[in-house]
């Protein structure tokens, strides 16, 4: 199994008290990888407008990086701002690592004329052609996500130990969501796009579990020919890209994301308020059902976090918090080292029905019942 924590809070933190939970539940994964993303974020020495794109990953020779500089400036994109990580190698185990990057851009003058959806396909086809970049020449340039408000981070190692390396006990990045997720090396060999947590236009999910349907979804989503729907280094990825499908392509709300992967019985839709559309839904995506045990939890680019259970409900997940801080993790201890100050007594560990979600005010989470009707709102 891997091990999973987020938190989010109304007053940005510090990723590392992230990763300190992370280090309490170290039994539960192997070292061969960590991934975070970070949302809403606070740079110390700059004054960061959400609006900017930030382009995250790594350059791992010095060829790469000034391939990633010419490549940038030649589609119009003018750099506001580069984060430099205070690094200390020695806590590095991987040695081809000339830079990583945390980059803001401007978006180039052309996009003037766009639409916000022209925009984040730009985006999107931004990173994925330095992803190709990067692996027509030996793997060396690693593009993890470019979107506004969105920082990603991985590497191979253990959780403080990688923190350490990238000095992110400094506080000098902060941000009011933070996803973190070790990844145990079981299916697959050691490969950073296959580090959860995943993204595809300002959504991300991170899972633990195993997806035993993960070829028939993936070639279902190839499919589709959406450009962003490529990579699948983990059978965990086709997670992220169903939420994507659901939000940005059905447009449909947050809710019906969980009657797509799970759908209800027969018999439990004939008695749903809305069986007949679910029961159309659950036809027309049968291809997306899973097949875990998987727990799944996800963030949007309004900072919503969810998390969500397979019908199996074999890997554990607890949600727990207070007023302005919450905190969802694969165990309690997880939950206790990111919200000690809460009341333990109304965490929460979700059933097969249910989807956990903990809006962007933070006030408090609701738990919703696929046996409850869900809002009809088109998704943002």
């Amino acid at each position: 199994m891997c091990r999973l924590a987020l938190k989010t809070a109304s007053e940005a933190f510090s990723p590392y008290e992230v990763l300190q939970a992370m280090e309490a539940m170290q039994e539960g994964y192997d070292g061969s990888g960590l991934g975070l993303l970070l949302r809403g974020l606070h740079f110390e020495d700059f004054k960061y407008d959400s609006k900017f794109p930030i382009l995250s990953g790594i350059a791992h020779t010095e060829e790469a990086w000034h391939r990633l500089n010419s490549f940038m400036q030649d589609r119009g994109y003018e750099l506001k701002y580069d984060h430099e990580f205070e690094t200390n190698s020695s806590l590095i185990e991987a040695t081809d690592r000339y830079r990583y990057f945390l980059r803001v851009y401007n978006l180039p003058v052309a996009f003037a004329s766009l639409s916000q959806e022209e925009i984040e396909t730009e985006l999107m086809l931004t990173r994925l052609a330095l992803r190709r970049d990067g692996e027509e020449h030996g793997n060396d340039l690693t593009a993890f996500s470019f979107w506004p408000d969105v920082a990603t981070i991985k590497e191979v190692g253990w959780p403080l130990g990688v923190g350490d390396g990238l000095g992110l006990s400094d506080s000098r990045i902060l941000s009011r969501v933070c996803m973190a997720q070790g990844r145990q090396n079981t299916n697959y060999g050691i490969n950073l796009y296959a580090c959860h947590p995943f993204f595809i236009q300002g959504i991300s999910s991170m899972t633990n579990g195993e997806n035993t349907a993960f070829v028939p979804i993936r070639d279902w989503l190839l499919g589709k020919h959406f450009p962003g729907y490529t990579g699948y280094q983990s059978d965990s990825e086709v997670f992220t890209h169903i939420l994507h499908y659901t939000l940005k392509q059905l447009k449909l709300p947050l809710q019906a994301y969980k009657h797509i992967i799970t759908p209800l019985r027969s018999e439990e839709l004939a008695t749903h308020p809305q069986g007949e559309f679910l029961t159309g839904l659950r036809n027309a995506c049968r291809r997306l059902i899973i097949d875990g045990p998987n727990a799944v939890i996800a963030t949007l680019p309004d900072e919503t976090c969810m998390l969500a259970m397979d019908q199996k409900k074999l890997r554990p997940a607890t949600v727990g918090g207070r007023e302005g801080a919450w905190a969802i993790a694969s165990e309690m201890c997880g939950v206790d080292a990111m919200v000690p100050d809460r009341d333990p007594s109304f965490d929460f560990q979700p059933m097969r029905e249910h989807t956990i979600i903990v809006p962007p005010e933070r006030k408090e989470l609701t738990i919703w019942s696929q046996h409850d009707p869900y809002p009809l709102a088109q998704a943002a």
